[in-house]
């Protein structure tokens, strides 16, 4: 039997999950409606919200898969260097003649024989099918009363669309939202040079810089420490842990001159953005709150404020949009703008050979995980581990269906132990106790999840030591007495993991 794989979308999650499937023995098509590879990363007007003096908001160090190193010495590489380390890694792993660019997939349906992938008309049958064309392709736009009155010059616009901060120079401009790309832009646009810019936000967050102390962000608010931490303590104990971090970094908004955020980090939310807040500090950037109507160029918020602008830029995030499902498979997914049902945002056990990457809201960087969920989907439908239970199966997704209605957001670490667990290859603390330290509280890099399991790297321990101590926070195995102590209060909290060893599935 043949184990031909169609792999929908050429970004980064279809490009890992084709590298994992091909060391699977299966052989993927990967379709890219684009005329490059690299998804997001391509920069494409129209079709990605990646604009040209985008940097990343995760650095190099989690911004990267386990086989390919990053050529730049930047910590955080543009977008440009980004889409240079994707084209590196499609020809370091075969892919880049396995990529149908400007094939654009107008139906996957299934019948008795398989799978059937519909394009230009053409019907190809496939024996599976892994959904990898991306998260952040529709902007969600709030309702507004008005909004489609607006005359401004500048015109109203998502951060998707958005490329170009000097086209807004010496004009006013409301920023709407409080996201990573929201407030980049907003940054962006004051230093560029625009009259006035103002963000409208339903509620402020904390924001973390990108740095603290010397050591990037992600690696102390993204640890395997952190998720832990969250399976097994109170909530209210995560939350004062993950808000003196962000606090200790920046400090609270409120001390800029922003609104005061709620007392809870959780309820609040947190954004990495570097420049926002010293704008705000400098009376170059005000903060409103949300809309309550629009008419031609004037805008009243809620506090009954109005103001003329030329241009408004909604990052409001994105609607969860696959249209090229069929009927069938939207309905037993109970596909929505928001929800999909699925085991661990992957697979669904009445749709077996579909699979999903990529398709999960997170806070902090994506590559670890991906790479992580294209592991577990190879290494299942390759049989390098066990199959997953269907009962198993239905409990994880009855467990989310309790959920909807929730916010869907999660973390970058969550995210990518549940994949490592799921995927056989999370690193037991007993059988390192030279990174013991590092394993708990330094960067989730993806060297770490390389230590042990399927494909297993003999040189995965020196390189994760050295990744950990890279910004020097984690230079030594001794733990700090702070660290001792949190690790005590998680191990009284959950018998399996005194001693130290790995959390259950």
């Amino acid at each position: 039997m043949t184990k031909n794989v169609a792999v929908i979308g050429a970004g980064p999650s279809g490009l890992v999950v084709a590298r994992w499937l091909v060391q699977q023995g299966f052989e993927p098509t990967i379709f890219e409606q684009g005329p490059m590879l690299g998804g997001q990363w391509a920069g494409l007007n129209g079709r990605s919200g990646v604009w040209p003096r985008m940097h990343t908001n995760s650095s190099r160090t989690v911004t990267a898969f386990s086989d390919l190193e990053h050529t730049t010495d930047h910590v955080y590489p543009s977008n440009r260097e980004v889409l240079d380390y994707l084209r590196r890694y499609a020809d370091a792993f075969g892919l880049t003649p396995r990529v149908r660019l400007g094939t654009r997939v107008e139906l996957i349906d299934r019948d008795a024989a398989g799978w059937v992938v519909t394009n230009a008309g053409a019907a190809e049958r496939f024996d599976r099918v892994v959904v990898a064309s991306g998260r952040f392709h529709c902007p969600a736009i709030p309702a507004v009363p008005g909004l489609d009155t607006f005359s401004g010059a500048a015109e109203a616009i998502s951060t998707y669309h958005y490329r170009d901060g000097s086209t807004y120079r010496g004009k006013r401009v409301l920023v709407a939202g409080c996201a990573i790309s929201a407030l980049e832009i907003a940054a962006e646009v004051a230093e560029l040079g625009a009259a006035q810019v103002v963000v409208t936000q339903r509620r402020q967050r904390y924001i973390a810089p990108k740095f603290a102390a010397g050591v990037p962000s992600d690696h102390r608010l993204f640890t395997r420490y952190g998720a832990l931490a969250a399976e097994t303590l109170a909530a209210a104990d995560v939350d004062r842990m993950l808000k003196e971090i962000v606090v200790g970094a920046a400090g609270s908004p409120d001390q800029y001159g922003a609104p005061a955020p709620d007392p809870s980090l959780s309820k609040a939310g947190v954004t990495l953005c570097q420049h926002y807040l010293p704008l705000v500090a400098e009376g170059r950037i005000s903060v409103r709150p949300w809309m309550k109507s629009v008419a031609g160029r004037i805008v009243t918020f809620a506090d009954e404020h109005a103001e003329e602008f030329d241009g408004i830029v909604f990052g409001t995030g994105y609607q969860l949009c696959l249209p090229f499902l069929s009927d069938d498979i939207r309905a037993i997914l109970d596909l929505d703008a928001v929800h999909m049902d699925a085991d661990r945002y992957t697979f669904h056990p009445e749709l077996p050979g579909l699979a999903f990457m990529g398709l999960w809201d997170q806070s902090g960087g994506y590559f670890v995980p991906l790479e992580l969920q294209a592991r577990w989907i190879a290494y299942t439908w390759g049989g390098a581990i066990p199959a997953i239970r269907t009962s198993d199966q239905r409990s994880a997704i009855d467990a989310y269906r309790a959920n909807r209605g929730t916010p869907q957001k999660t973390r970058m670490d969550l995210a990518a132990l549940t994949f490592a667990r799921a995927a056989g290859v999370e690193p037991n603390l007993d059988d390192w106790p030279q990174l013991r330290r590092a394993l708990l509280f330094g960067p989730l890099t993806p060297s770490c999840f390389r230590l042990e399991g399927p494909d297993a790297l003999p040189d995965a321990a020196e390189r994760f030591a050295r990744d950990a101590a890279r910004f020097g926070a984690i230079t030594s195995n001794e733990m700090t007495e702070r660290e001792e102590s949190d690790w005590s209060r998680v191990q009284r909290a959950d018998p399996v993991l005194s001693p130290p060893a790995s959390p259950p599935l």
